[in-house]
């Protein structure tokens, strides 16, 4: 099979069932030494690697966030629709995928970082009524094996916290250490969103 156009991705797709249950956190796994200007080119960098490189329709995550915590469509199809990533194998027909710009192993992801992940996982956890700061059971679609070295066969329910990271679902270090520790820093901030959306008073 030939690689795909760069300049002519397919058409996007939708989640079979029509709604996300929960949102994975990324890291790129790229350079931290970009500055927010250079993202957009970041951006169309990972485009072309995924698109080029790898053969897939479009960028594999749903969003991006760039350390400046400034957000960009991924995946296009429209950013308030449940687009299907290829982001987090055996789960991307029920959730969305957030990935920020760089590698946080070692690195502390900044504060704009942080607030930015949790402002857009509770805007798109919110459109399909699911609390961020809950957990969320998702069926299995192939045999997998968590970075904790627990496996799972195809058609399993796993319970997971709706906002989790990639390692959580797949073997892989993804989001790295120091974003992942950071996660229960994200759910208090999007639970503070979402109260913040739902009252009359803001």
């Amino acid at each position: 099979m030939g690689r795909r156009r760069v300049d002519r991705p397919e058409a996007p797709s939708y989640l079979p069932g029509g709604k996300i249950k929960a949102a994975v956190v990324h890291h790129t796994a790229g350079s931290n030494s970009y500055t927010c200007a250079d993202a957009p080119a970041v951006v169309r960098g990972i485009h072309a690697y995924h698109v080029g490189q790898l053969g897939w329709k479009d960028i594999g995550y749903n969003f991006l966030i760039d350390k400046c915590g400034t957000i960009y469509e991924g995946r296009k199809g429209g950013v308030d629709r449940p687009v299907l990533g290829a982001h987090a194998y055996g789960f991307n027909s029920q959730t969305t995928g957030i990935a920020v710009f760089g590698t946080y192993t070692s690195i502390a992801p900044s504060q704009a970082v942080l607030t930015a992940v949790a402002k857009l996982a509770a805007w798109k956890l919110d459109q399909y009524g699911v609390s961020p700061a809950g957990t969320t059971s998702l069926t299995a679609g192939a045999d997998g094996t968590d970075y904790f070295h627990k496996s799972w066969k195809l058609g399993a329910q796993l319970r997971l916290p709706a906002i989790h990271g990639h390692r959580d679902g797949y073997n892989t270090q993804c989001p790295g250490d120091q974003l992942y520790k950071k996660l229960p820093a994200i759910r208090d901030l999007a639970s503070a969103a979402t109260e913040r959306a739902a009252s009359p008073h803001t």
